[in-house]
């Protein structure tokens, strides 16, 4: 079996995409985005990875399927133009427009390119209530049973704590930001524990690194949220514009959902009302909630 996934980014959702890694037999070819190869190098000799700009050393063999899972004309047509003898999720339709595959509906009639429209798909998408995972899975006719995420092993760092704090939300979410996290920080320093906000590194295995030296994460919907998962570690996670109900959260998460989100899901532009809609007091609860769970769990 030869397998080919074409997902670039974001780096958090190609790193939800990787419990796939366990249900493909044979060996796999991964085209992404150059900065997440290092995420994907070390799973093993099944698994080989390219960036974007290397793609056409993907084009050596034929596959059985490819999996193409972004929404965008370029890798459409990269997708496409790679010899597979079944081909999952987004391609070129008859009017040389971006469209996908009947198999793929479950989750591309909630995305950009869905045939209902823009409008049409974030209704799909706040009515749905099934994770990622299963959504894909099912298409490719797997039944998600909570595969774990791939990870490489982190790289060691100097920063540890008990709760790893991360509010940056980037240019593209604005909304994802929440307004207290400095006071989070310090109600929560003033209780003796370590809290550290996680610093910008040059390498995604530094960053994984950090995360693995916390006992909880906090943050929003975010890459952190998704390295904090795949590493087993507890968070707390703040839904002010994005589905909380496509994430799978293994046992981990306590997921903190804004009582406006219906009224800003999936908006990019930025109004304080979504920022500030979930409570400090809220968000230091589960906190402490979080780790005393994990405190729970240790003296069993």
């Amino acid at each position: 079996m030869q397998t080919l996934i074409v997902k670039l980014n974001a780096t958090g959702d190609v790193v939800r995409t990787t419990p796939l890694l366990h249900r493909l037999e044979g060996d796999v070819t991964w085209v992404t985005a150059a900065k997440n190869v290092v995420l994907l190098d070390g799973f093993g000799p099944s698994l080989r990875c390219f960036s974007w700009e290397q793609r056409n050393a993907a084009l050596d063999r034929r596959y059985d399927l490819v999996i193409s899972l972004e929404d965008e004309l370029e890798t459409a047509v990269f997708a496409q133009s790679a010899q597979g003898d079944r081909i999952f999720g987004a391609l070129l339709n008859g009017s040389g427009e971006v469209g996908y595959t009947d198999d793929s509906r479950r989750w591309f009639d909630l995305s950009l390119i869905s045939v209902h429209g823009r409008k049409r798909a974030d209704e799909l998408k706040f009515l749905n209530r099934r994770t990622y995972q299963e959504l894909i899975f099912e298409g490719l006719g797997f039944s998600f049973e909570g595969e774990p995420y791939v990870l490489p092993e982190p790289a060691k760092t100097d920063l540890s704590g008990d709760v790893a704090i991360a509010p940056v939300a980037g240019p593209v979410w604005p909304m994802k930001s929440w307004p207290w996290y400095d006071e989070l920080k310090a109600r929560l320093a003033a209780e003796g524990l370590r809290v550290n906000v996680l610093p910008s590194r040059p390498s995604l295995l530094e960053h994984l690194g950090d995360v693995a030296r916390h006992r909880v994460l906090v943050s929003g919907d975010s890459l952190p949220m998704h390295l904090a998962l795949g590493l087993r570690k507890r968070c707390v996670s703040i839904f002010n514009c994005t589905s909380p109900w496509e994430i799978y959260d293994y046992g981990l998460q306590t997921k903190l959902v804004s009582p406006l989100l219906g009224e800003f899901f999936y908006q990019r532009g930025m109004d304080p009302r979504a920022t500030r809609a979930i409570s400090l007091d809220c968000v230091y609860a589960a906190t402490v909630e979080q780790l005393n769970l994990m405190a729970s769990a240790s003296a069993r």
